[in-house]
């Protein structure tokens, strides 16, 4: 093998590696995200319960299945993608809330989380770009859509 080739894989590999551990920070993210979505799903309370405590199902299902695909994104990578609780959490990083809370907070916590989440996965975003992964990045794009339209959607909440 020449020289070249030795070099080009080499930059390659830590390309890859940089995009799989942004990847691997937001699905941790997720993750996180979806169990605190999941908290407030179960322990919200209030004059908004019912429409909240749907809000907050539809939430973490997506979430579920976003965890799924950036897990698999990881492995088409051929990397493999961190996974246990105290490992996700660590990696995530994200602030836990506890319960009892009124709504407005659940929503407000929600909002500060899914908040990271954007940041993270526009992150991997401009990495994917950077890489020329086109695969990677409609991926996150597709979560940063998905983030900033619940975003949207809880903040329209708390106006109310």
């Amino acid at each position: 093998m020449s020289k070249t080739i030795i070099q080009s894989a080499a930059v390659k590999s830590k390309q890859d590696t940089r995009l799989v551990e942004a990847l691997n920070l937001v699905l941790a993210d997720s993750y996180a995200l979806m169990s605190l979505t999941h908290l407030a799903h179960w322990n919200v309370e209030g004059p908004g319960f019912f429409s909240l405590h749907k809000a907050f199902e539809d939430q973490y299902e997506d979430l579920f299945e976003a965890v799924d695909e950036i897990a698999e994104r990881i492995r088409a990578l051929e990397h493999y993608a961190i996974g246990g609780l105290t490992k996700l959490a660590r990696t995530a990083g994200m602030e836990e809330f506890t319960s009892p809370q009124s709504q407005k907070d659940y929503v407000a916590s929600l909002i500060v989380a899914h908040e990271k989440v954007i940041d993270d996965a526009a992150r991997a975003r401009d990495l994917s770009g950077e890489f020329e992964d086109p695969e990677t990045q409609d991926l996150m794009i597709k979560r940063i859509q998905s983030h900033q339209k619940t975003v949207w959607m809880l903040k329209s909440f708390l106006r109310s």
